[in-house]
């Protein structure tokens, strides 16, 4: 089995989650008793949301860069980024990184395709439906057309994300 690296802390949520989903892959394909072969790193996400918020995207890829080379050299295979934000960094990762990247657009695009659709709506933070590192590879590698809120409904996604989920709540009004 190959080890998986992960990315995380950005939400711990969300680290929570693919760590879930991808145990439960595996337990389908393999047994009960069988589990994910993985190495986190988990980063403060104080830190990163504050960097995020000042928009330097410089130092957070230098340090999404030192954390996947620390996962590379504790026996990575393969590596994800457990949030789509930081897929922002992506370029700088693969660059730096004998292992490969999945990037969480590739798959998402062929669900999309497997589906029959070709246009899809995109909600996330703020950086991932405002900037095109996201929208972008959906477009440009996959030929999606991507769709993103009008502005005020973008700051209130932005906000329940920021706000609620990576908390671990969601409430009634936001659902």
């Amino acid at each position: 089995m190959k080890t998986i690296g992960l990315l995380g802390g950005m939400s711990w949520e969300s680290s929570a989650e693919y760590y879930r989903i991808i145990n439960q892959g595996v337990r389908e394909h393999l047994g009960p008793t069988a589990s994910a072969s993985v190495v986190l790193w988990s980063f403060n996400f104080a830190e990163i949301e504050a960097l995020q918020h000042q928009g330097d995207w410089s130092t957070l890829s230098e340090r999404m860069v030192d954390a996947a080379q620390r996962l590379q050299g504790a026996g990575a295979d393969v590596l994800l980024i457990c949030t789509n934000t930081m897929h922002r960094m992506a370029p700088a990762l693969e660059s730096a990184l004998s292992i490969p990247l999945i990037h969480i657009a590739d798959p998402t695009a062929a669900a999309i395709k497997a589906a029959g659709l070709r246009k899809v709506g995109l909600l996330g933070t703020a950086f991932t439906m405002e900037q095109d590192f996201y929208k972008g590879r959906l477009r440009e590698r996959h030929g999606l057309e991507v769709i993103v809120p009008e502005a005020d409904d973008r700051a209130t996604v932005h906000h329940i994300i920021y706000d609620e989920l990576v908390a671990g709540q969601i409430t009634p009004s936001s659902r």
